[in-house]
């Protein structure tokens, strides 16, 4: 399965943070983005796999899309 992930990087933590939309916004991070990225796919693997446990349904897919807005200051 193919589960779009929101990556950010936070400068305060120095770290990249993901969160995936479809899955209850489940969200990890890494030193470095592979590493997020690597962690993040650990983490659906865990939810999909507990889900499947406890005899629940996958959660329906989500659009996911970024966009820009811009605000005046």
């Amino acid at each position: 399965m193919e589960y779009k992930v929101i990556v950010e990087f936070d400068p305060d933590e120095k770290c990249w943070v993901t969160f995936v939309p479809s899955l209850d916004d489940i969200s990890t991070w890494g030193r470095s983005k592979e590493e997020a990225l690597s962690n993040t796919r650990e983490a659906i693997e865990g939810y999909l796999e507990a889900l499947k446990k406890e005899g629940l349904p996958l959660p329906p897919s989500r659009s996911v899309e970024i966009a820009e807005v811009v605000v005046a200051t």
